[in-house]
């Protein structure tokens, strides 16, 4: 079974060449845990908190069969996912409350990036696995979760064996912190993400390679 993990508040990175990952860090009050049917009242407690999460994704839209036409059928097929044991997320846990996440999986399963023309015009070999939301909810933005999830994302799927993960984030110095769906680019590049092509006027594709644990 599957422990949980304390993860970082403030980040203290010793980078010692570019594509390094990090080798300093501090003590962090955050728990990391998997999405799944055990906590899933927790994330659904933190989606209703937060308008549903942009006007009532569920972290539905990047899976195949995106949105539906309200928040209640959203949420319906985002249980029916996690039910199934199709739809994976590293919750960032702040005491006994959900208070961000960070989704992940393999491309079959997260299809529906933002840019995805562009991407895949530029694309080669597709990754293992994608990152793709990146949220951390009203209250507890700029304290370190969003670096959490991330990190408790590229833990978890260490877990599942490993390789190259792809993140598509933007930077928040020029997208407003509600549209930074996938995440803000300092964050990947503190955690040895490495940037790799441009496919919007802001975003970019970021990849960094796992070792299975």
């Amino acid at each position: 079974m599957w422990a949980p993990v304390t993860w970082l508040d403030t980040v203290e990175a010793a980078l010692s060449e570019p594509g390094a990952r990090l080798v300093a860090m501090v003590d962090t009050p955050f728990e990391v845990r998997p999405l799944d049917e055990s906590t899933w009242p927790a994330f659904a407690a933190l989606v209703e908190a937060n308008n549903g999460i942009f006007g009532g994704c569920w972290c539905i839209g990047f899976h195949p069969e995106g949105t539906a036409g309200s928040a209640t059928a959203n949420r319906d097929r985002k249980l029916e996912r996690v039910r199934a044991g199709t739809t994976h997320a590293a919750l960032v846990f702040e005491g006994d409350a959900c208070v961000g996440w960070c989704q992940f999986g393999a491309p079959e399963e997260l299809p529906r990036i933002k840019n995805r023309v562009a991407y895949e015009k530029g694309m080669t070999d597709p990754p293992d696995w994608r990152i793709a939301c990146n949220y951390a909810g009203k209250g507890h933005r700029r304290q370190g979760v969003a670096t959490a999830g991330l990190s408790g994302a590229l833990d978890l799927i260490a877990g599942l064996g490993g390789g190259r993960v792809e993140g598509y984030p933007e930077d928040a110095a020029s997208v407003p912190a509600g549209f930074l769906f996938h995440g803000a680019l300092s964050t990947y590049e503190r955690l040895g993400f490495e940037r790799d092509r441009k496919i919007g006027k802001h975003r970019w594709v970021v990849s960094t390679r796992v070792d299975p644990t």
